[in-house]
């Protein structure tokens, strides 16, 4: 093949080296690359790590890839793309690596899937208020209605979706099939897209107040902490959900303590601030909260996904193709 000349690297932890990139997966990049090191480098400043460095074209990286800097783009002087098995790059790839020219990669689109199908799955049980209704049923106190005010459901429901990222486009898609109204409120969102996407525009303050479920796929970016705070809590109408799959840092904790114990509104969180949360922090014990623990992305057999989606861009780019997963340098300051 055209591109069997070219020489990669794997950068990563070792331990997610063989869910990440089976022997399959290994044996399909083979195919297109030579690996100047059978064994992923964690650690770009040892003498193997060197010598691997300066033979590299194409770094294929994923969790535990070490920061990408200057001195690892002075050893590395053949580099020509980092191509990411995961999803955001910000914590490797800087600025000075898209300053070299060379072309950057995630499979954040990979990635988002098992994300919206978990926040679609927790709109389902959260619109029924099961979490609150196990709870009572463990303790004895069984409750069973099909009363609409008392057996809610997602059908007919009005979803916020706060971000229109990739995760939150699959989520708006997936909530096709129930008959939902979704408002979005994503700053970079055009009317064009929003009509094509069948959503409405809103302001954030507007999208609180008026949906019975809230979902988070904001990027964390300053101008994000705490973009969910006591005040817009307030806003959410009582018997409210709150879903956060993006970062804990967009949502006041102590705020959401407070609007949560009072049983004004439910929560689902997959990620918290701190995290993880302490043992007996009042979220893990509320009976109208489920904290998962960051598991909504790609875990298990998931995985795999993320060094196929890896491999398929490093056959794209040596045939000179697009790249799906093509991040751009003025991306950085809006990913997770």
């Amino acid at each position: 093949m055209p591109g069997r000349t070219t020489t990669a690297v794997l950068a990563c932890d070792p331990e997610v080296l063989n869910g990440v990139f089976p022997a399959e997966v290994i044996a399909r990049l083979e195919q297109c690359v030579t690996l100047a090191d059978a064994e992923p480098l964690d650690d770009f400043s040892t003498p193997r790590a060197k010598e691997a460095l300066a033979q590299v074209e194409v770094l294929v990286t994923s969790w535990g890839c070490p920061p990408i800097d200057a001195a690892v783009l002075a050893a590395a002087p053949r580099l020509r793309a980092v191509v990411h098995a995961a999803g955001s790059v910000k914590f490797h790839v800087g600025e000075e690596v898209f300053a070299r020219g060379i072309v950057v990669s995630s499979a954040a689109e990979a990635n988002a899937r098992p994300v919206a199908e978990y926040t679609v799955a927790m709109c389902v049980l959260a619109a029924k208020r099961s979490f609150a209704l196990a709870h009572a049923y463990a303790a004895g106190e069984p409750q069973h209605s099909y009363s609409p005010d008392r057996s809610p459901s997602l059908d007919g429901a009005t979803v916020g979706v706060i971000g229109a990222s990739r995760t939150g486009r699959l989520v708006i898609g997936m909530l096709a099939a129930y008959r939902t109204r979704i408002l979005v409120h994503d700053p970079y969102l055009g009317a064009d897209e929003a009509r094509e996407l069948g959503v409405e525009t809103v302001g954030l303050d507007e999208l609180c107040r008026a949906a019975d479920i809230v979902t988070v796929h904001a990027p964390e970016i300053p101008e994000t902490r705490h973009l969910i705070d006591d005040r817009r809590l307030g806003l959410m109408r009582d018997g409210a959900v709150l879903i956060n799959t993006a970062r804990g840092s967009l949502v006041d904790t102590e705020a959401l303590v407070r609007h949560c114990a009072a049983g004004r509104i439910d929560a689902v969180l997959d990620v918290t601030d701190p995290e993880p949360l302490p043992p007996g922090h009042p979220l893990l014990h509320l009976p109208n909260v489920m904290v998962t623990p960051h598991v909504a992305g790609s875990q298990g057999r998931e995985v795999r996904r993320l060094g196929e989606y890896a491999v398929a861009e490093v056959e794209r780019f040596l045939g000179g193709r697009e790249l799906r997963g093509r991040v751009e340098p003025d991306h950085l300051a809006r990913l997770a």
